[in-house]
């Protein structure tokens, strides 16, 4: 779609837009400065829905608070917000009405070539766990190719903002959540990798099945290569189902020797068997185990997952490497907080479901496990199951702390369990107390909650902040 096009095709076109959150305010600016009508309706009315909607009304954008569910009369497009939910009222109306519905992510896709533009290829990443980590060493690797590029996306950078900006980038390595790809039906990226599938976010898709799905979107169309977990068949079997462009190539990886159109790993080197000649017989080292921060089992995934998708945009090997080696973890995930009397203290609030703090829990023996929170519809069995031998204690916290309990008194009878009946902010330092009196020289106090964090905590970070401080203090000799 040409810039031409673009402008007649916005021009008094009448959208609503769903939601006032960090999406939905850089989407109604945009749209109002194509020429479009632009309604936005927010189901809250609280006090910075009100200063977002006098922002927006000053500058010409109608804005109804308060009621989310019902479209607005004429409306010939919705554009969503992406933790809304499939079967709010207001979509069921637009699909009755016949209008579209997108995502913010759809509309950067659609207006990626506006005024002219030479668009950048994206590089997509997503699965249930390891999506930031995994784009973040993608950007680091393309930026070490001397490649012009962003991590972007889900990551928490709008790809509206980027798409549309002054900077020109040679190519976008794009974060994406199944709630974003339930919305964008024609994304059609370079190469896409689902890094893992694992039961989450099973409320908003309403089924497995579903959620599965979404996240198989990333595939369609992709050109050049749809990266798969070897280890993980689900993810395989959406590269089969997919339907891609002629020539695009299906890549595995894996932690163990890689076979022919795989990356995996042999004798501690990360090797390429993809994109070599006579990938029969053929290996290219990339680099080390040890240039993986931190060297964790699934993070030396995430590693090959993002060397992958370098590897398919044509990046050199030493790139990869040294890509690698700059690349800084976020804070919160398998974050090392400190040693105190021998025992290691670490954050991996960012492990919000079971999937994530099972990869979390494999990377150390023998641990004091503290976890708990928002459930949001999971079971605890699997976890508990294949960690017990490495539990030395637990401590519990959360509102659906519960679910954990039972699972630990099916599973694992004989380990011992700290059951904190608080939800108060405070309760990490008492966790963090409890732990320390659990653990023993050489333990690990591992704090991947396998919950959201809501019921106590704004987000993860805070979450994962009150654990940093709740050490220092046990470091300090307060706690």
């Amino acid at each position: 779609m040409g810039s031409g096009q673009v402008s007649t095709t916005w021009q008094g076109k009448r959208v609503t837009v769903a939601g006032l959150g960090v999406s939905g305010m850089p989407v109604a600016r945009v749209l109002k400065g194509l020429g479009a009508v632009v309604t936005a309706v927010n189901d809250g009315a609280d006090e910075r829905s009100r200063a977002q909607a006098a922002e927006l009304e000053a500058q010409g954008i109608t804005v109804r608070l308060g009621d989310g569910d019902t479209l607005p009369e004429g409306t010939e497009l919705v554009v969503t917000a992406p933790g809304w939910r499939p079967d709010k009222p207001l979509f069921a109306a637009a699909a009755e009405a016949g209008v579209p519905v997108w995502g913010d992510v759809e509309l950067a896709w659609r207006l990626r070539d506006l005024d002219g533009r030479t668009p950048a290829p994206w590089l997509a990443v997503t699965g249930t766990n390891g999506k930031t980590t995994t784009t973040r060493m993608l950007a680091s690797i393309l930026g070490a190719a001397g490649l012009r590029t962003a991590a972007v996306g889900n990551i928490g950078v709008s790809l509206l903002d980027v798409v549309l900006g002054e900077e020109q980038y040679d190519v976008l390595a794009v974060e994406l959540s199944s709630y974003q790809l339930h919305w964008a039906p024609s994304l059609r990226a370079h190469s896409a990798a689902v890094l893992n599938l694992a039961p989450d976010h099973l409320d908003w898709h309403g089924s497995m099945a579903a959620y599965v799905a979404d996240k198989g979107r990333v595939y369609e169309g992709n050109t050049v290569a749809c990266v798969y977990n070897a280890e993980d068949k689900a993810t395989e079997d959406l590269v089969r189902e997919a339907d891609v462009a002629e020539g695009c190539r299906a890549i595995g990886f894996t932690l163990a020797a890689p076979g022919p159109s795989q990356l995996g790993v042999v004798d501690g080197i990360l090797v390429d068997r993809a994109f070599v000649q006579n990938r029969q017989k053929n290996a290219q080292e990339l680099a080390e185990v040890a240039d993986v921060n931190p060297p964790a089992p699934h993070n030396i995934a995430n590693a090959l997952a993002a060397a992958a998708l370098a590897r398919a945009f044509g990046v050199e090997p030493k790139a990869v490497r040294d890509g690698l080696r700059a690349f800084r973890p976020d804070e919160h995930r398998i974050e090392h907080i400190a040693d105190v009397a021998q025992v290691a203290y670490i954050d991996d609030s960012k492990a919000t479901n079971t999937h994530a703090a099972e990869a979390s829990l494999a990377a150390y023996d023998p641990i004091v496990w503290i976890a708990g929170g928002l459930a949001k519809g999971a079971s605890f069995d699997e976890l508990v199951q294949k960690s017990a031998k490495r539990l030395r204690g637990v401590v519990l916290i959360g509102a659906e702390r519960h679910l954990i309990a039972e699972a630990l008194a099916r599973h694992a009878p004989e380990v011992p369990v700290v059951d904190l009946d608080r939800t108060d902010t405070g309760a990490m330092s008492a966790a963090v107390r409890e732990a320390a009196g659990l653990a023993e020289p050489g333990d690990t106090v591992l704090m991947a909650p396998a919950c959201a964090s809501f019921d106590m905590f704004a987000n993860y970070n805070k979450r994962g902040e009150a654990f940093a401080e709740a050490v220092r203090e046990l470091a300090a000799g307060r706690a």
